[in-house]
């Protein structure tokens, strides 16, 4: 029999599926719902399949990125395994003993493994040594401790410490809103910057000469400036160089000291007569900072006085000098140059300017800018000249400056950033301080790698001390933060004389209260040993003067 329909049976319908109409673009315009929630990993028609899995990650070093993806190695898929196994015991602990044929074989695994880097279930993992290296610590010291570096000073019996300021404490100080500096007094003669030495570079070099010029470095109280200053304005006095060493404190490694005397409702901050308070440290901020061997021309002390060396001569080559050179003075002349000194004076000019620092805080300090040029539109602007210096790259973990520096000087910069940051840092904030309208920089390499006494210019860099000190990471309410709070500790005490040092070993600084005879009686005994038999010895001929 047939099968028919009856007629009060209604006729099976056709229900169309539902079409998403994308009237913007194509595809579609939801997710459905068997798709939603499922992992995507994207990848491009062009990518290589080459393996299904690999399970020793071993890579083919000739064609490392045969099978990588131009979207990335993706984690949509990754395996995560979330079983707890904390409660996993060993039951049985004894030793399985080995047949003699893989006992020589486990042995010459071992050896192999303790000399470079062992590789076990796919993960490398580094021997004690490679740790080390890794953590900056030299191959040649196989986990001995780290030398124990001098204190600038003998601290003596008699000195009381006040108080231990460690830098991530002062790294969080800030005292923001402080304005420019005001100019109360304006010394000294500048020499104009002569601009063929900005087209210098490393094909066409040019020697450093030996400039036979005097270079004062006078402490506050004994400038007669200042003395005349402090009757009538001001509550604390200084030098720029003493500020930016305070200033910049969070970034040093070695030790160093100031005097504070304190009177009244005064404070003086002095450098102690015969000391390295001025020399230019060197690679103080390396991983791996110079080796402390007194009789290697390599050794900090001596890199010290070559880089002093170094910086005083460039500051006065790349200067018009000539006796028919225009010269700018300011209103006063110089006032550390006395009638019987002979020779000739370096170009210098000071500015004495004073700050605000809130609560009847007034500073005054003297500045110093080296030079002048004219701008684009003729205007005057002072310049601070430095000089960076390379000694031998191999040994300071560096680049090679004939190699790099015309092509990548980004990355000479930023390598002398990280090896000499506190020098730098202290540098741009003496330059902020006496309102230099630009930094020079000067590359300067040594004419053989193992004579510190020739010198070439391999080229020159200017900046605005304002961005420069924002490219490295400088924060001027932070160093004005730091200063702040010394004072303030400092005018709580009782009137005398202090000591400010930084710790030689540890990140810290402390202060003292001292007799008040101290460095007075025994100047020579604390001055430390005498300067070696160097080129650079007459840096240490004329006491508050340097000859060059």
């Amino acid at each position: 029999m047939s099968e028919h329909v009856l007629p009060s049976e209604e006729p099976v319908r056709f229900v169309a599926p539902l079409i998403q109409d994308n009237p913007t673009g194509w595809g579609p315009c939801e997710m459905p719902d068997q798709f939603r929630d499922m992992p995507y990993q994207p990848f491009s028609k062009g990518d290589r399949l080459g393996k299904i899995s690999d399970w020793t990650v071993v890579q083919d070093k000739k064609y490392q990125n045969k099978y990588a993806s131009q979207f990335g190695a993706g984690s949509s898929y990754a395996y995560f395994h979330d079983e707890d196994e904390s409660t996993f015991h060993l039951v049985d602990t004894t030793r399985v003993q080995k047949p003699p044929y893989q006992r020589g074989r486990a042995r010459g695994q071992r050896g192999r493994g303790a000399r470079g880097a062992r590789t076990a279930g796919g993960m490398t993992t580094l021997n004690k040594q490679q740790r080390e290296r890794k953590l900056g610590k030299r191959w040649g010291q196989r986990g001995a401790p780290m030398k124990i570096r001098d204190a600038s000073v003998t601290v003596r019996p008699t000195w009381v410490t006040i108080e231990d300021m460690d830098f991530p404490r002062l790294a969080k100080l800030s005292l923001p809103g402080i304005k420019e500096g005001e100019d109360i007094a304006c010394c000294g003669t500048l020499e104009y910057y002569d601009k063929a030495y900005d087209r210098v570079n490393v094909k066409q070099e040019k020697q450093l000469q030996r400039i036979d010029r005097i270079f004062h470095t006078v402490t506050t109280t004994d400038d007669p400036v200042i003395r005349r200053l402090s009757k009538t304005v001001g509550t604390v006095y200084a030098t720029d160089t003493i500020l930016a060493t305070i200033m910049c404190c969070t970034r040093s490694n070695y030790s160093w000291d100031i005097v504070i005397e304190k009177i009244g409702d005064k404070l003086f901050l002095d450098k102690r007569d015969n000391t390295e308070f001025d020399l230019l440290t060197v690679n103080e901020t390396s991983v791996e900072p110079p080796a402390d061997d007194g009789n290697s021309i390599n050794s900090p002390r001596n890199l010290a006085l070559e880089a002093t060396f170094i910086n005083h001569n460039f500051s006065q080559q790349v200067l018009k000098s000539g006796q028919n050179e225009p010269k700018f003075k300011f209103p006063e002349p110089n006032p550390f140059v006395s009638e019987e000194e002979e020779g000739e004076v370096a170009s210098v000019g000071y500015r004495y300017r004073k700050w605000n620092l809130n609560n009847g805080v007034v500073l005054v300090a003297r500045c110093e800018h080296d030079a002048v040029m004219a701008g684009p539109q003729n205007e005057m602007q002072f310049l601070s000249i430095k000089a960076l210096n390379e000694w031998d790259s191999k040994l300071a973990n560096g680049v090679e400056w004939r190699q790099k520096l015309d092509t990548q000087r980004g990355a000479v910069l930023a390598n002398e950033l990280r090896n000499n940051s506190c020098k730098l840092a202290k540098w741009t904030v003496q330059a902020l301080l006496a309102g230099s309208d630009q930094i020079k920089f000067g590359y300067v390499s040594r004419a053989q790698v193992r004579d510190n006494s020739r010198h070439v210019i391999l080229g020159t860099q200017q900046f605005k001390p304002h961005e420069f000190a924002a490219q490295i990471n400088l924060s001027m309410d932070n160093a004005w933060g730091i200063l702040r709070c010394i004072i303030d500790i400092c005018m709580k005490q009782k009137d005398g004389k202090y000591l400010i040092m930084k710790d030689p070993n540890k990140p810290l600084i402390r202060l003292y209260d001292i007799p008040d005879n101290t460095f007075e009686s025994d100047a020579s005994e604390e001055s430390g040993d005498e300067p070696a038999d160097t080129p650079f010895a007459p840096l240490y001929s004329y006491g508050n003067s340097k000859r060059i």
